[in-house]
């Protein structure tokens, strides 16, 4: 007899089960955090099961379902084959997406020959060291300090705090005015600016709960930029959300360097996310020098 996953929608409340899974793991790339499943449950109405010992995590994107790949104390090939006989009820073929090349490999040496492994760059994580980003050492990082000594001679009374209840309605004001700027971009990338919006407004309503640690850089009481994120493993930080005014030279370097700065050592890492194929997001990542460009692959069954 067959026994379906009993998934559930996510809630903000299952920070601590879902981190006692995904935490120990090695993987380090963004779709792990907690803070971003959490949020963004609500576009991909983003699904959670245990069972045997591993958590399973499910999702829907562009209307068709997809799976983590299942985390937990349970042999992982055992786990897999269970998500694939959930799925059989989903009339598409099982599929498993956001996986890391160390989680590829996982999969293959669990269940060689059973899946076909495809990866689009516009997805690919970019992986920093901490070190780098609050260091910003050596002549590569030249363009870096310039900016930041700039915004310091321009603003020199700017103070940077951590984000409390009483300064988000003034990080959501800036988040309505880079997005008015920003509209014309909403057509270029798989997510529209609302929906951003939206999922920066539940890590705000949710914002203790999901543990965020976050920063606001503020000019005469104005916030001119805004950042948080929190731990996906023992090791690397996601850095999920980064807003500034543009007007203010050289505030996405500060709000940038005074963040990674607030971020423990203990991490070694700091994944600051994908670029969703955006040109000037791309020339912007790729500007601080990442250590490593994380590829995230879709695995789907090869037919037998």
């Amino acid at each position: 007899m067959h026994y379906m996953l009993e998934f559930r929608s996510v809630q903000a409340s299952d920070r601590r089960l879902v981190q006692s899974y995904i935490l120990s793991m090695p993987y380090r790339n963004c779709d792990l955090s907690f803070a971003n499943i959490f949020v963004w449950s609500f576009l991909y109405d983003t699904r959670i099961a245990e069972y045997g010992g591993s958590l399973f995590v499910k999702y829907s994107f562009h209307s068709k379902p997809f799976y983590m790949m299942p985390f937990g104390r349970c042999d992982l090939k055992t786990a897999i084959e269970k998500a694939i006989e959930d799925s059989i009820g989903d009339d598409l073929r099982f599929c498993m997406q956001g996986l890391s090349p160390k989680m590829k490999a996982d999969i293959e040496e669990a269940m060689p020959e059973t899946f076909s492994f495809t990866s689009n760059r516009d997805y690919s994580d970019y992986i920093y060291l901490r070190d780098d980003l609050v260091g910003l050492s050596g002549k590569k990082y030249q363009p870096k300090r310039n900016h930041i000594h700039q915004f310091i001679r321009s603003y020199p009374q700017y103070r940077f705090v951590p984000i409390t209840p009483d300064i988000i309605p003034l990080c959501m004001e800036l988040e309505s005015y880079w997005k008015s700027v920003n509209e014309d971009e909403k057509d270029k990338t798989y997510i529209a600016l609302d929906s951003e919006r939206q999922a920066i407004r539940r890590a705000f309503d949710h914002y203790e709960e999901l543990d965020l640690l976050g920063g606001a850089l503020l000019v005469d009481s104005k916030v001119v930029a805004f950042t948080y994120g929190s731990p996906i493993n023992g090791n690397t930080f996601d850095v999920a959300v980064e807003k500034a005014d543009a007007n203010y030279i050289g505030a996405y370097t500060m709000i940038n360097n005074e963040f990674a700065k607030t971020i423990d050592p203990k991490y070694v890492f700091v994944n600051r996310e994908e670029d969703l194929g955006m040109e000037g997001l791309r020339k912007a990542k790729l500007s601080y020098h990442p250590a490593e460009i994380l590829d995230k692959y879709t695995a789907k069954l090869i037919d037998k």
